[in-house]
């Protein structure tokens, strides 16, 4: 009786076992990225990052990569979308999310970037400032400031408009644009920093206290001010996520494309959550770009705030 018991439940196991073969083998995951052009240099940082968590989480669903650049969305659906597609992850191009969106696909779809359309079979997902500006801000609510100088280094406006209008968009206090340094701050005041790395450690009598800067100004392994708080992804700084230390390894690059590595990897591992938990319209994922909390199609990303105190940085 028990030799029977032991014999049907090893048959059981190998059904199992092989019904998930065949279910792999019909499955594949399409990942839509740009491989040259203009956006090649992200599209091909992305792709190591999803292929270097891909790898470490010993999935066995297929990838199939297909080149964004110069190619219409209804083209490259037509061609590569079929009866093994589970799921899409990108593209990337603002304009390309849009043209997806218009074409209302049926298989699931995470994009890669965020546009105002909405569709409930599209998940976006991107390294957006405003995620970045709304964790800065929670860290500047924490430290009761009313009154924010913001001080931006000339010729560098563009970079960090999107984190300015997140910020006069969400700050409940008085936001006051300022060409140099006051000479001291008052209670309840704060000065953001918005610029490069080089420009930030040029500046003269920079406060110690109550000064805050955005992540593109932090550089890999360089010294901060004392005292500045920024919010980043946290793959660059902890060594949580071997993949993207490998990704590095393989291929060093700047602190962007480290970023984009971490975002690949977080790509892929909410893809693997979403087809593993199909039905399940709210998940928590402790990213490499910070926490991420999936509700419904809706994708939220909190980075990681740090603050510089003596020689090394604090989490806040």
């Amino acid at each position: 009786m028990i030799k029977n018991l032991k014999i049907s439940g090893i048959k059981k196991l190998l059904g199992l076992a092989l019904m998930s073969v065949m279910m792999n083998v019909q499955a594949e995951v399409l990942v839509i990225l740009p491989e040259s052009g203009p956006m090649a240099r992200a599209g091909l940082s992305i792709k190591q990052g999803i292929v270097n968590a891909y790898q470490a989480s010993g999935s066995s669903i297929p990838l199939k990569f297909v080149n964004a650049d110069q190619k219409t969305m209804k083209v490259i659906l037509k061609q590569n979308v079929n009866k093994k597609t589970q799921m899409i992850i990108g593209p990337l191009a603002r304009k390309d999310v849009e043209a997806l969106l218009d074409l209302k696909p049926k298989v699931p779809v995470l994009a890669l970037n965020e546009v105002l359309q909405k569709n409930n079979n599209v998940w976006q997902f991107s390294l957006s400032k405003n995620d970045d500006a709304l964790a800065l801000l929670n860290s500047v609510d924490r430290d009761q400031i009313k009154k924010l100088y913001v001080i931006r280094e000339s010729g560098t406006e563009a970079d960090s408009i999107n984190f300015v209008n997140s910020l006069l968009a969400n700050f409940n206090g008085e936001v006051d644009p300022v060409d140099s340094i006051p000479p001291a701050l008052y209670q309840g005041e704060g000065i953001l920093y918005l610029g490069s790395h080089k420009w930030l450690l040029n500046l003269k009598a920079i406060q110690k206290q109550y000064i805050y800067t955005h992540a593109i100004a932090v550089e890999d392994s360089q010294p901060m001010p004392k005292g500045i708080k920024f919010c980043d992804v946290p793959a660059l700084y902890f060594p949580e996520w071997p993949d993207v230390l490998k990704a590095y390894k393989e291929n060093p690059v700047s602190m962007p494309y480290q970023r984009l590595y971490a975002f690949g990897g977080d790509a892929w591992q909410i893809t693997e959550q979403l087809l593993l938990h199909p039905t399940d319209r709210t998940l928590n994922i402790n990213g490499r770009t910070g926490k991420i909390k999936i509700e419904g199609n809706r994708i939220e990303r909190n980075p990681i705030c740090f603050e510089k105190r003596k020689n090394k940085l604090v989490v806040l």
